[in-house]
């Protein structure tokens, strides 16, 4: 890279001393001879390389001077007006010389951004570590983004199937509903009959000769809470006690309550009997 800023610079430093070298001896050369206007034109040309020698001197050893750079620019502009000042006069090819007359400018300018270059350049280390360092940069970023989007895919997925697992639920529950309602619609045709009372005495009859028992099947419907006192194990009560109770229960409201109502009162009062003992109470006291 410090070849191709310094060497643009070198040959148009070059080229710009043989212009102003060769003008000189020529402007001069008509009214004093030849050797002198040589030795006027090496003078401008040897002022010049001499402050660009000390400048890139100073350059070198981290220095600045604006005195040397301000001479040096002055030899540039020196240079650059004896060019336009022979274009302008002289009488063939005046054009030739006036585009040329720009290049002591140019090497000056030239030499100026090779200096820029030289205070910002970097060691080879210095840019292999600045290059790792972009490519792990890169590299985390990557691999960020990477994981991003698995997570993402990941949640999407994870969303898919607790959706179609409660669609399914939700299938499930609505079939079961729907059978459990046809089960308590055949149930309550069943209670409602006309028949099934008199089916379900004749299937018991041979079992509990003498008492004519009422069947009462569940009802679907809203179930009330059993206290607290009524889940406690009490004392085993006899069955004329038991008797006595249901009795007090079923016939301490007009019309008498029914069989249901009367073993809600029963628990809820906190007295205990298992349903067989119970259902056999109320069907005594029903018979009585």
């Amino acid at each position: 890279m410090k070849a191709k800023t310094v060497l643009p610079a070198v040959l148009m430093t070059a080229v710009s001393m043989v212009l102003t070298l060769a003008v000189v001896v020529m402007w001069l050369g008509a009214v004093m001879p030849w050797p002198v206007a040589l030795v006027v034109g090496l003078g401008i040309d040897g002022g010049w390389l001499a402050t660009l020698a000390y400048e890139r001197r100073l350059a070198a050893q981290g220095d600045h001077s604006r005195a040397v750079t301000g001479v040096g620019w002055c030899f540039g502009v020196l240079a650059a007006g004896v060019l336009v000042a022979h274009a302008l006069t002289v009488d063939h090819a005046p054009g030739a010389w006036l585009a040329v007359a720009w290049l002591p400018i140019a090497a000056k300018a030239l030499w100026l951004v090779h200096g820029l270059w030289e205070r910002t350049a970097l060691t080879t280390t210095a840019l292999e570590a600045i290059r790792g360092i972009q490519q792990e940069a890169r590299d985390e970023a990557a691999v960020a983004r990477a994981r991003l989007r698995a997570e993402a895919a990941t949640e999407e997925t994870r969303l898919t199937a607790v959706t179609q697992a409660g669609a399914r639920v939700a299938r499930v529950q609505a079939a079961t509903a729907q059978t459990l309602a046809g089960a308590w619609s055949t149930l309550e045709t069943a209670r409602r009959g006309e028949e099934t009372g008199r089916a379900l005495t004749s299937v018991t009859a041979p079992v509990t000769p003498g008492v004519t028992s009422r069947w009462e099947l569940p009802v679907w419907g809203p179930s009330d809470p059993v206290a607290a006192p009524a889940l406690e194990a009490g004392p085993a009560m006899t069955d004329d006690a038991l008797d006595v109770l249901v009795e007090e229960i079923r016939t301490s409201r007009t019309p008498a309550l029914s069989y249901r109502e009367m073993a809600a009162r029963f628990r809820a009062a906190g007295h205990s009997a298992s349903e067989v003992r119970l259902r056999a109470a109320w069907k005594r006291v029903e018979a009585a």
